[in-house]
């Protein structure tokens, strides 16, 4: 049996098959396990495939049975601000319940590593900026509030069952494989930057959600993070646990702010498009702005590494809007 195997929930998702290749060229086999809901079958290339739902426990104790994998890498959530607002029990089921029944494996499997997709709506609308860990998590939605659960059980389980985990605390997940292997590419997209690309494309505005915002230009202010630093940063994550760290809480950000309307300027740039706006009202839950003190992350799981750019965000996304194009998904 390969003692390489990592489970990786979502992992045919958009983050979690960037972390699925990164884990493969770092030496592990990622096992993605995923219920296909949001996933893509094309974007499991890295490992085996195994459908089911993090909720089934029997069909979860089945691949752990089969693996034995010596980590779980834990993507498989719902993430939408605005669902989550009208549909609590819908996320508090999901993302809490099917964690702790990741958790509950690991112990009866005796895995002793995990690695947590949290985010940045744990902290709420902080009172100073730029976020740092220790900031107070007072989260504003039930998608925030059901992560911070979530990290609460993970401190649980490290303090009763010797679990060691890291929470690793998203703040906008952007651009694409650079490659262009794989990418974002979802039914129903929410995402600025590919929402944006999408507008280019069909030559349609794009539709900014608030511009009374108490920012430099109106706009909500976020900090956008390449895809494949945030997929390094968990596989970094993964040998600081099996080394022997017991906890790890890291923001994973750029430490720099953009408002949507300068992101819809640089995607502009990019693709050489002007690019129309329409505004709407602000949605709600969702806070003015977001930007990541990343000190911890750069001195721990990226250390030594580059942060691509904002520009390398959006031509990474551009050239993958246009690979989607041609594959006819878009």
């Amino acid at each position: 049996m390969n003692a390489k195997y990592v489970l990786v929930t979502g992992g045919a998702g958009y983050v979690g098959s960037h972390a699925c290749k990164a884990l493969k060229v770092a030496g592990f086999t990622p096992v993605t396990y995923d219920n296909m809901s949001i996933g893509n079958h094309w974007a499991v290339k890295w490992g085996p495939l195994e459908i089911g739902d993090i909720l089934d426990v029997n069909r979860l104790a089945e691949v752990y049975k089969k693996f034995r994998p010596v980590a779980v890498m834990h993507f498989a959530a719902y993430a939408l601000v605005g669902e989550s607002m009208a549909e609590p029990a819908k996320y508090y089921r999901n993302n809490v319940i099917g964690t702790i029944n990741l958790l509950d494996l690991c112990r009866a499997f005796e895995v002793k590593n995990f690695v947590a997709s949290s985010t940045c709506a744990t902290y709420g609308e902080p009172d100073i900026l730029p976020i740092v860990e220790d900031t107070p998590q007072q989260p504003v939605n039930p998608y925030g509030a059901s992560k911070l659960m979530v990290e609460q059980i993970l401190d649980d389980y490290l303090m009763a069952y010797k679990i060691r985990y890291a929470a690793l605390r998203y703040f906008n997940a952007a651009g694409a494989d650079p490659d262009g292997e794989i990418g974002e590419c979802r039914q129903v997209e929410t995402h600025l930057i590919p929402l944006v690309m999408r507008a280019i494309t069909h030559k349609k505005a794009i539709k900014i959600m608030g511009g009374d915002y108490p920012t430099k230009d109106g706009s909500a202010v976020r900090d956008y993070v390449h895809v494949s630093d945030l997929a390094l940063a968990h596989v970094n994550a993964l040998h600081c646990l099996i080394s022997g760290h017991t906890k790890i809480a890291a923001n994973l950000g750029s430490g720099i702010g953009m408002s949507v309307k300068e992101v819809v300027e640089l995607a502009g740039n990019v693709s050489g498009v002007n690019v129309a706006i329409e505004m709407h009202d602000r949605r709600p839950g969702d806070p003015p702005a977001l930007v990541a003190d990343i000190g911890e992350s750069k001195n721990t799981l990226l250390a030594g590494h580059e942060l691509r750019t904002s520009e390398d965000i959006v031509r990474d996304a551009w050239q993958w809007e246009m690979k989607l194009a041609k594959m006819g998904l878009v």
